[in-house]
């Protein structure tokens, strides 16, 4: 038989890149640290910013509520019994929870056909173009993230018909959106210059 030895920096460099791809952000409370480790995600949230005119900040508050920036996140499987491990609720996947039909939508409607709902820069991008629609569709404001939550969350008809008003909880999660928004938009004001070589961007 035949052996075949892999370098071991080989290996080294495989793992590293794995762990960078998948691992989530060290601090997921402040888009400064977020963005500091993660160093291609500043320069892909801005470009999901210029496209579709969503702040960063809103964005990324919306993927920490949905997945804690973990890129094969999903839902929690339902109980049988109460402990038995039943079905998910849904296909919700990754950094957006996007589902399946609606991340085929976006493929569709943006032309990023090879879109993965893993994929940082894809998800992000997914979460702009959602925001995008919410504004053409319910003329919600592109910076109301407490209302582009809902109808993230919701569904742009769900959110039409208001069904959110007789959800409690989900009117609490989307005010504490829009309050990490807020954080969020304190704390890159302090560190966007630093984050950039050509000085401030606008974010807002």
């Amino acid at each position: 038989m035949t052996r075949f030895m892999v370098p071991v920096g080989l290996i080294t460099t495989l793992v590293l890149l794995v762990g960078c791809t998948t691992t989530p952000p060290s601090n997921v409370d402040n888009i400064c640290a977020i963005f500091r480790e993660k160093d291609d995600w500043y320069a892909e949230a801005k470009e999901s910013r210029a496209r579709w005119g969503i702040p960063v900040t809103v964005m990324m508050a919306i993927m920490h509520q949905e997945s804690r920036f973990v890129a094969t996140a999903k839902p929690p499987r339902k109980k049988i019994f109460g402990f038995i491990p039943g079905p998910r609720p849904s296909d919700s996947y990754g950094y957006s929870q996007a589902l399946e039909s609606t991340w085929t939508l976006y493929q569709r409607s943006s032309g990023n056909y090879g879109a993965d709902r893993d994929d940082f820069s894809d998800a992000i991008d997914f979460i702009g173009w959602y925001g995008d629609q919410s504004h053409r569709i319910n003329s919600i404001a592109r910076d109301d993230a407490y209302r582009l939550y809902l109808a993230y969350h919701e569904g742009h008809g769900g959110f039409k018909r208001r069904t959110y008003e007789s959800k409690d909880w989900l009117i609490a999660v989307a005010r504490k959106v829009e309050r990490r928004a807020n954080s969020y938009n304190t704390q890159l004001r302090e560190c966007a210059p630093s984050l950039e070589d050509e000085g401030w961007f606008n974010w807002f």
